[in-house]
């Protein structure tokens, strides 16, 4: 199996160690030179991707994979992330157009620096990774696109945006809208269906409809529980 990633990333070390004799890492197209035994023993080859790549880094692999075994499997759905892959095409449509871009996320995180990437790639001249809102530099001015990795929390990107005070207002382009859902875990929901039954009949009154203080998922993140139990 063939797997395109970053020597050193978790993901990476996970994956390789599932079946070390069977894996080879690829971080460059030059990496496939070395896989020539494969074409002598026709042996069956599999491809698959950190899930955190740019997806123009990605491409240019894959594409040179399937060049070289044309047998070449590979998932039938993208295994790159959603969230990581929506926002670098977010990106694209508004970086160039840009006089600085603002990425939120840490340095050892791999789609935030893919974001950056993908920003100078772009087009943009100016680009900034700041892992929180007093990173920013003061001479900030003109256009400024703000992006974040996958995993910064949106109360971070709006402490970046207050943080930059844009005169004219703040302006979201959707490029993709994601539609993805993910309930809150049972543990999590028995949790405060605990909790809430038990401030309830404390308060003499009763835990709403159902005894249920999440009720539609859709309605409610695991983020959203969360700060409810800390409130």
């Amino acid at each position: 199996m063939l797997y395109v990633g970053h020597a050193g990333h978790e993901e990476a070390v996970g994956t390789m160690a599932v079946a070390p004799e069977a894996v080879r890492l690829v971080e460059h197209v030059t990496d496939l030179d070395a896989l020539g035994e494969l074409h002598e023993t026709g042996a069956p080859v599999a491809l698959l991707a950190q899930t955190t790549l740019s997806h123009d880094e990605w491409r240019g692999l894959m594409e040179e994979a399937r060049r070289r075994f044309p047998d070449l499997w590979m998932p039938n759905r993208s295994d790159l992330c959603f969230a990581t892959t929506n926002r670098q095409a977010a990106l694209k449509a508004i970086a160039a157009e840009a006089d600085a871009v603002v990425v939120i996320g840490s340095a050892n995180s791999s789609n935030t620096v893919a974001l950056e990437k993908v920003a100078r790639a772009s087009g943009c001249s100016r680009v900034i990774r700041v892992n929180e809102a007093s990173e920013l530099p003061d001479d900030l001015s003109g256009t400024v696109a703000v992006t974040a990795g996958a995993s910064a929390p949106e109360a971070l990107v709006q402490a970046v945006i207050d943080r930059l005070a844009p005169t004219q207002g703040a302006i979201s382009v959707p490029v993709t809208i994601e539609d993805e859902y993910f309930p809150p875990p049972p543990e999590l929901r028995e949790l405060l269906r605990a909790l809430s039954a038990t401030v309830s009949l404390m308060a003499g009154a009763g835990v709403g409809p159902g005894g249920d203080p999440i009720g539609d998922d859709r309605e409610h993140s695991a983020a959203n529980v969360l700060e409810a139990l800390a409130s």
